[in-house]
């Protein structure tokens, strides 16, 4: 599932995020190829089927990107479009709801992250098995990470540094068991959370963690979207070690 709901606000395009354009394509269309491009060879079941969540207002023009890319990658059956909800969770519950009854393992990723590569798909995939029913990738922070001391009115203070080795940034594609996923968004739930492992957490579900991808990284800010087009023009170069093919 991917989700492309996202306003845009920050990056200050006067667009929906996911129609933001790195290189030739926008984000939705990278994302759609980015999960095209798992090879079904190495056992994933990330690519079964394709749910699409999208803002509302650009439904048409969004179901159209979503298929020509999912074409062109010479992906299997015809991807769902569904308009999101007001906010991140009743968006994948809205994709989830499109989802056939017989899926088994739910990968939910964000089109933000349109650069996250083949192996990071699979590797979360295939994580979702037996008593594991909540897989995330992630990556300890390269920078140190403080505490902060709680507000008083006056210049925040810190209250102590936090090991790194015991931290992790979270990136998507997140995993579950469809049969879990689906009771937490039934769930009479009141809390805000950001992603779907908050409400794993929430529910008393272990959330495993493998590694994640310096090229997932999420496109929020014009900064961020200028690394993306960057790594798009190394990718055209061939200069693009690190990627997964």
């Amino acid at each position: 599932m991917l989700v492309a709901g996202g306003s845009g606000t920050r990056l200050g395009l006067g667009v929906p995020k996911a129609l933001a354009v790195a290189g030739r394509s926008t984000l939705l269309e990278l994302a759609v190829a980015a999960v095209a491009a798992v090879d079904p060879a190495t056992g994933s079941r990330a690519v079964g089927t394709l749910v699409v969540v999208v803002p509302a207002a650009e439904q048409d023009a969004c179901t159209a990107m979503v298929r020509q890319a999912w074409s062109a990658a010479g992906a299997p059956g015809d991807p769902v479009v569904v308009p999101g909800g007001a906010d991140r969770q009743a968006s994948v519950a809205a994709g989830l709801d499109a989802l056939a009854e017989d899926v088994d393992v739910v990968l939910v990723h964000d089109a933000a992250r349109a650069l996250a590569p083949p192996s990071v798909f699979t590797a979360v995939a295939a994580a979702v098995a037996g008593d594991v029913v909540a897989v995330v990738p992630g990556l300890t922070p390269a920078d140190t990470v403080k505490q902060l001391a709680p507000a008083t009115g006056g210049p925040r203070t810190v209250a102590g540094t936090l090991d790194r080795s015991s931290l992790v940034a979270v990136q998507t594609p997140q995993g579950f068991r469809a049969d879990v996923l689906r009771a937490l968004h039934a769930a009479d739930r009141t809390a805000a959370v950001t992603d779907d492992a908050g409400m794993a957490e929430a529910a008393g579900h272990p959330v495993v963690v493998v590694p994640g991808h310096t090229e997932a990284f999420k496109v929020t800010t014009a900064v961020d979207l200028l690394l993306a087009r960057a790594l798009l023009e190394n990718r055209s170069a061939g200069q693009d070690g690190a990627r997964d093919r």
